[in-house]
């Protein structure tokens, strides 16, 4: 390796990133998707941000259409930071709350049955999440159920696969409705929708298919967390985005993206990720992270194991037979 391995090996020229993503962001809208402007739904967070300020810097404010899309387990600041970020942009928005078309399509209902098979006492108001285990000790992920009882005593119980799963389909509900609003606006102003994952989801597969993995075009996928980080200083985003911890945001209880799906915090894990790209001995990793040697590995496995399991969150639909068969086999004409 010609670089030594730090955190500097993550740096990189945010000016010139900037002009880039914007002039190839003007050239996908006007070239490949022949669309108007971009929509762009804000979270609060610092890659929704940096998303939308990049489309401003490429389309201008008048050609970016903002979506503030809260729910009921929401955090209060979502709303707030969005807000923030749509008005220094300077750019039209708008507040839908998504909670009733959830409430009307059981999101809520089929979660809580799930949660109430762990903790039979459960009324469906404590709060709640899912926490990960086992990853980062070189053993198989699973998957814990955390609950706040009204006393403020937080119980912990392990998931069994069925109500895990059960949880997981709910709840990505609320992706998924998010998506379709995104597309009837996109289709309302001919406007292209913007994905908004960084590259350290993108990779490890830490999106809903046809949820918050649906879009026309991705403008931050081949950029680490750190790197948008970099991008949302530069670009002078609100403070409070340039330092705000990545949060899911989609349970009740405040949860850590590190609690719920990756090894490490971010900055750890882009290191991880970019080490493993790039072929470095765990032993090095190990030596940066300040862990050892047989838990860089394990970490590194973690990486390509969510790569595996994750795979067909980025594939096309399997065809049968060819739609373009010249010969009409596959395509119901005799």
């Amino acid at each position: 390796m010609s670089q030594k391995l730090s955190p500097d090996v993550l740096k990189i020229d945010a000016e010139a990133e900037v002009e880039r993503i914007s002039a190839a962001l003007r050239e996908i809208l006007r070239k490949d998707l022949n669309r108007r402007g971009l929509i762009i739904a804000i979270s609060g967070g610092v890659d929704s941000a940096v998303c939308a300020a990049l489309c401003v810097k490429a389309l201008g404010p008048g050609k970016v259409f903002g979506l503030l899309l809260p729910e009921r387990d929401s955090s209060s600041n979502s709303v707030r930071l969005g807000r923030m970020v749509a008005e220094q942009l300077g750019i039209e928005y708008t507040v839908e709350d998504i909670a009733p078309t959830l409430e009307a399509i059981g999101c809520y209902r089929w979660r809580d049955d799930a949660i109430r098979s762990v903790f039979p006492d459960y009324d469906g108001t404590w709060k709640n999440k899912l926490v990960i285990q086992g990853g980062q000790q070189g053993q198989i992920n699973r998957f814990a159920l955390v609950v706040q009882k009204p006393n403020g005593e937080l119980a912990e119980e392990r998931l069994d696969l069925k109500s895990y799963l059960q949880i997981v389909a709910a709840t990505n509900f609320k992706q998924r409705i998010r998506k379709t609003l995104e597309y009837f606006h996109a289709d309302r102003l001919n406007y292209a929708v913007v994905g908004t994952p960084n590259r350290l989801e993108y990779d490890q597969g830490f999106f809903v298919k046809n949820g918050d993995g649906s879009a026309d075009v991705k403008p931050i996928a081949h950029l680490y967390k750190t790197q948008v980080y970099q991008l949302a200083r530069h670009l002078g985003l609100p403070e409070e985005i340039c330092t705000a911890k990545p949060t899911t945001d989609t349970y009740s209880l405040p949860q850590g993206q590190d609690e719920f799906y990756f090894a490490l915090p971010y900055d750890k894990m882009d290191l991880a990720l970019w080490s493993l790209n790039h072929q470095v001995p765990a032993e090095e990793l190990a030596a940066v992270l300040g862990c050892e040697t047989r838990q860089a590995e394990w970490i590194y496995r973690d990486i390509e194991a969510k790569r595996r399991t994750t795979r067909y969150l980025h594939a096309r639909p399997a065809m049968v037979g060819s739609p373009t068969a010249a010969s009409g086999v596959g395509t119901g004409m005799d």
